[in-house]
């Protein structure tokens, strides 16, 4: 029987699974002798048997769109990524050292802001930053932290070296979908997680749940807490859903919260109002509060900002975090660890331009067809430019744009993201992968073993968000013994 890797191309681009004469790398050894003893009708029948449960579970994800937003079942490819255990190490460090930065620039920004004074960051970045929030001015949350729960994307380059990508800050999501990954592998491959050394993920609940009692007044002894949700329409429902029945919190809505005179928080239940001493929130910055923010929002609590800032409700993520989910910030984060830490950086930066540089953004304009342009605030791949697969006329439109707010965008070389086997009709085929591990902060820190791999699975494609035509994979940290 010919082999299922006969066809199997290694690219250009670093390959999870493969060397670049297509033959097994050692931590995936195993993974694939495996699916080569595999053949393509048993692939299929695990495939359906991966959709089938998908379906059952009810894990959904919604897109937005022209015609209404549209609720779809999760895109997932059953062929897992493999890390081994001792990298990996080295990249949860690295992303413990780097939140931990990112919260001190935050809590310097909002105060003492050394960090300006010193010359390290632009005034005029930050003051034109659409995430810097007046309104939180002098605040100092529980433990100096103010973004407590942060996904930070990593890619990885053709010499297999992990990049950080970008660092998201307000309300990251996906790592519910990082644990039923491992659910529905479980049950697509029960055999193949027997008999290897993986890391588990389903651990993930306890710790937020552990990070969101440290950060209650200390005055309280069992604090309640609750999920703040914009509702079944927001596109991260069933992620809103799933962690609250997980860590055993009450899933609110706006309407559900009332803050009284007291300057407390209070859910609407049958039997009476009752106390919330944590919120963590999945709602947006501009919509937490009409009393503060935009007088039009029906998604949060009129006087929410008040009761925080008089210590009488903790908020993950705190209001103001996103001023350092900026992109443009982002470039400083090297610095940020040098100077609030006295250490040099484990995880190093993509190289960015900085648009609002005048010499770095004529370099930009000359080499657009060559670069990954992106905005300062977006998320989800919306509003970019990949240089490389964009037309003429796209790259003229986004030279327009860039000139008129220069401050709005940044550019990054195109980088030959790596490539990990994915099932396509009953083929392995190489498709572009990204990865999000989640890192929590309070009075301790944590990282997931691994995270929520996003697979582009458009051939070729370069964009793995899920709203852009993208999918995902179980990501597996494995012992080698080695």
């Amino acid at each position: 029987m010919a082999s299922l890797w006969d066809h199997y191309t290694v690219t250009d681009a670093y390959d999870e699974m493969r060397g670049s004469a297509n033959q097994a790398r050692p931590s995936s050894h195993r993974l694939s002798n495996y699916l080569d003893s595999l053949d393509h009708e048993t692939l299929d029948v695990r495939r359906t048997a991966a959709d089938i449960a998908i379906m059952e579970m009810g894990i959904t994800f919604t897109v937005y769109s022209d015609e209404g937003n549209i609720d779809r079942a999760w895109p997932f490819d059953i062929i897992p990524r493999i890390i081994e255990n001792k990298e990996w190490r080295r990249v949860e460090v690295g992303l413990e050292q780097r939140l931990k930065a990112l919260n001190c620039f935050i809590n310097d920004t909002y105060n003492e802001q050394s960090f300006i004074k010193e010359g390290l960051i632009p005034e005029h970045i930050i003051a034109s930053s659409a995430n810097f929030l007046k309104e939180c001015v002098g605040m100092q949350p529980k433990f100096g932290v103010w973004a407590n729960i942060c996904g930070s994307d990593l890619v990885r380059d053709k010499d297999g070296t992990f990049y950080v990508l970008e660092d998201n800050l307000r309300v990251p999501s996906g790592v519910s979908y990082m644990i039923e990954n491992r659910v529905i592998t479980k049950k697509v491959f029960p055999e193949l997680l027997q008999d290897l050394d993986v890391q588990p993920v389903d651990d993930y609940p306890a710790h937020l749940l552990e990070m969101l009692v440290s950060i209650a007044s200390v005055d309280v002894k069992n604090p309640r807490i609750a999920v703040l949700t914009p509702g079944i329409y927001n596109s991260a429902y069933f992620e809103h859903a799933f962690l609250a029945q997980q860590i055993g919190a009450e899933l609110v809505e706006g309407a559900d919260l009332i803050v009284q005179e007291d300057d407390c928080v209070y859910m609407r239940t049958i039997n009476g109002l009752e106390k919330v001493d944590v919120i963590y929130r999945r709602i947006d910055d501009q919509f937490l509060d009409p009393d503060v923010f935009r007088k039009d929002s029906m998604l949060g609590v009129r006087g929410l900002i008040r009761a925080w800032k008089a210590g009488n409700v903790a908020l993950a993520n705190a209001p103001g975090s996103g001023v350092a989910d900026d992109k443009v910030v982002y470039s400083y984060v090297p610095q940020m660890i040098r100077y609030y830490l006295n250490e040099e950086p484990i995880l190093p930066n993509v190289p960015t331009y900085l648009c609002s540089d005048p010499g770095q953004l004529s370099y930009v304009l000359a080499h657009l067809e060559e670069l990954v342009v992106k905005p300062a605030n977006e998320s989800g791949g919306y509003g970019m430019l990949v240089g490389p697969h964009a037309t003429k006329g796209q790259v003229e439109e986004f030279r327009k744009i860039i000139k008129a707010q220069p401050r709005n965008y940044i550019a990054q070389p195109t980088l030959a993201l790596s490539t990990c086997p994915t099932l396509c009709d009953n083929q392995l085929e190489p498709r572009h992968v990204d990865l999000r591990p989640f890192v929590l902060q309070g009075e301790n820190s944590f990282v997931t073993a691994g995270g929520l791999t996003r697979v582009a699975l458009k051939k070729g494609s370069l964009v793995v968000n899920s709203s852009q035509g993208g999918g995902s994979k179980d990501t597996w940290i494995i012992n080698t013994g080695k």
